[in-house]
């Protein structure tokens, strides 16, 4: 039975590529912030695990305590946080968990278990956004610069590990319908061809992780068919 490790899969993305995953009989550790009972509940090929990935030592414990269990033969880097807004507005408590969660975790987690993904001729895959492949993020600055980083990152790292037979892909979605934009003063338009949904998404990294072999997808950008957001009212 293969095994995969899967970060903010609690919610949003995270939670549909969860069920991907195991209908494909993938026995999935689901790392999250909180987890609701019929979630732990639906299959006991999910095994949900509270961890907070800015609290390095509590992950490194874990990522351990998983590989005296199991080798593990996919990685899929897709928690994220956001604030939106101007830069100097931000704060470095708010920069920091940017950083944190969007691009250190992931590197963090990636070291950590690379040995047994090359083993298992395994799988990478990283949950960037479009705003990665932008010449500019007004009023995104910081998460913008952390998911460029995060792209960055993916590409080199299929260049080192490709001939153990690892891939490695980063996708890129533009507007999904998640909670990433809770701080924000904008959010998706209600046509719902102006936003992805999560099982778009989770489908891609299907296609991704099952393509035929000898051919690694590197690289997938997903957009909404058409392009609207909303202003959220200011509140008084």
């Amino acid at each position: 039975m293969k095994t995969a490790v899967v970060t903010g899969a609690s919610s949003g993305i995270g939670k549909e590529i969860c069920r991907m995953l195991n209908g494909h009989g993938i026995r999935v550790y689901g790392i999250g912030r909180t987890f609701c009972e019929d979630q732990a509940a639906q299959t006991p090929l999910f095994i949900p695990i509270i961890c907070d990935l800015s609290d390095t030592a509590a992950l490194t414990g874990l990522i351990r305590r998983i590989l005296s269990e199991t080798p593990v033969d996919i990685l899929i880097n897709n928690a994220g946080t956001a604030y939106y807004g101007p830069h100097e507005e931000l704060n470095p408590q708010k920069i920091h968990e940017m950083v944190a969660v969007n691009l250190e975790a992931p590197l963090i987690l990636t070291q950590l278990l690379l040995r047994s993904l090359k083993a298992q001729q395994g799988a990478v895959i990283n949950i960037s956004s479009v705003t990665a492949k932008h010449s500019g993020n007004t009023h995104g600055c910081a998460y913008g610069a952390t998911k460029a980083g995060l792209s960055s990152f993916t590409a080199s790292l299929f260049e080192e590990v490709r001939k153990y037979g690892v891939r490695v892909v980063a996708i890129h979605p533009d507007m999904t319908r998640t909670g990433l934009y809770r701080n924000a003063d904008f959010c998706c338009a209600e046509d719902q061809e102006c936003a992805l949904s999560p099982k778009t998404v989770a489908r891609a990294v299907e296609t991704a992780l099952f393509a035929d072999s000898g051919c690694v997808i590197t690289d997938i950008t997903l957009q909404p068919q058409k392009r609207k957001i909303l202003r959220k009212a200011k509140e008084k």
